[in-house]
């Protein structure tokens, strides 16, 4: 691992980070082979068991390598200030951390639902005289748990405090994930809190374009890469050729996304709190009250009890998604379908905005929920599109 003290997200590192690899293409091509010849060994004498799958000087099938999903892993691997290992899927990502981790126990609470479906699965492969046992991640731990730590948290987009947890499991000899999918660079970097795994589903804002499907894991060591690297092999979790190419063709330009979103999802999420908290029977800059009760976004934390301060662990920005929750059921269902710039759909991270009344992907969440994934658009077009909404959903309730 680098340096964590001056972490930043750099252009070079995105567009230049997998260069030693490249050839005299400017853009990669997309190999779609599932196997490569092998060389005749009087002249090239390396054998397939001696090659460095970090850096392979040729592939030989495609389940272990092939050029462009090592070359998106380089650049993971430096903007993620680690080893990074690529996967079919966010969830695929999190059953080969289980299975990399062989936890005791599992520390987890709330966060994505998917997550916990693929931990009630990685549960039938232990049997029942193994059988894992789920704690809240606020009771105490012992030496063999995992704590699986999502932050900021979706939907809600909350900031949980990395260094306290990490430093609670470690005192016992336990270790830590941290999903970060909600957190990409230049926004949080886990590392640097005592984080031992970090964890995205890359599907998210490092893909971007809602157009893949993709999951990482980043490590600290070669050595823990190159069990990930064995493991992957014969779980055969790892990308298709034409996702890997999608994705990095995406990281190409992180720099330039993320900030963007970050500031205007920060941006618009204040705005709504405003409209929130304004009193009942007046409306806020030209939006009506008593529609939302409340709004989640890590920018509107502040300092807990035991002095966490979001702003310090989220040093590059807040996150870009967000939810909100409205007064009625009926306002959360119907608003998604007064939006014009926003698409109302599940996922997040991509460039094009996104509204999705949560209910109808996670069958846990309050029905007044709705989640909001901001993409690049201009703020003030969204905000006015959120105003209009926010006016539509009241005379919708008023014809009815």
């Amino acid at each position: 691992m680098a340096d964590e003290s001056n972490i930043k997200l750099k252009a070079v590192d995105l567009i230049h980070g997998d260069a030693t690899l490249s050839g005299a293409e400017v853009a990669p091509s997309i190999s779609v082979t599932s196997t490569f010849r092998a060389p005749n060994p009087e002249f090239n004498p390396i054998a397939a068991v001696d090659i460095n799958l970090r850096e392979p000087s040729r592939h030989i099938y495609s389940r272990y390598t092939q050029q462009v999903s090592t070359r998106v892993e380089h650049v993971l691997s430096r903007v993620n200030n680690g080893f990074a290992l690529t996967y079919s899927s966010g969830l695929s990502a999190s059953y080969a951390a289980l299975v990399f981790f062989r936890p005791t126990r599992l520390a987890i609470r709330g966060g994505y639902h998917g997550c916990h479906a693929t931990i009630e699965v990685y549960k039938k492969s232990r049997g029942d005289k193994n059988e894992l046992q789920i704690i809240d991640l606020d009771e105490e731990f012992k030496a063999g748990d995992l704590c699986w730590l999502e932050t900021p948290l979706n939907p809600t987009g909350e900031s949980r405090d990395i260094k306290y947890y990490a430093d609670k499991v470690h005192k016992v000899g336990g270790k830590i994930i941290v999903d970060s999918t909600f957190g990409p660079p230049p926004l949080q970097y886990p590392f640097k809190f005592g984080a031992d795994c970090v964890l995205h589903s890359a599907t998210k804002y490092f893909g971007g374009h809602s157009d893949l499907l993709a999951g990482i894991l980043v490590v600290k060591s070669l050595q823990e890469w190159q069990i990930l690297m064995n493991d992957r092999t014969f779980l055969g979790s790892m990308m298709g050729s034409l996702e890997a190419w999608l994705l990095l063709r995406s990281l190409r330009t992180l720099h330039l996304r993320i900030p963007r979103q970050s500031a205007t999802a920060t941006a618009l999420a204040q705005w709504l709190a405003s409209v929130a908290s304004a009193p009942i029977g007046k409306s806020f800059d030209g939006a009506p009250s008593g529609v939302l009760e409340k709004v989640w976004h890590s920018s509107l934390q502040g300092i807990d009890s035991r002095g966490f301060d979001p702003s310090k662990q989220m040093e590059g920005g807040w996150n870009a998604t967000f939810a909100v929750l409205f007064t009625k059921p009926e306002y959360a269902l119907g608003f998604p379908h007064c939006l014009k710039f926003f698409v109302p759909a599940t996922s997040l991270g991509g460039v094009e905005s996104l509204v999705e009344h949560r209910l109808q992907s996670d069958p846990g969440a309050d029905p007044r929920l709705v989640r909001l994934s901001i993409g690049v658009e201009d703020f003030e077009d969204l905000k006015d599109d959120l105003r209009r909404g926010l006016q539509q959903v009241v005379e919708m309730k008023t014809k009815l």
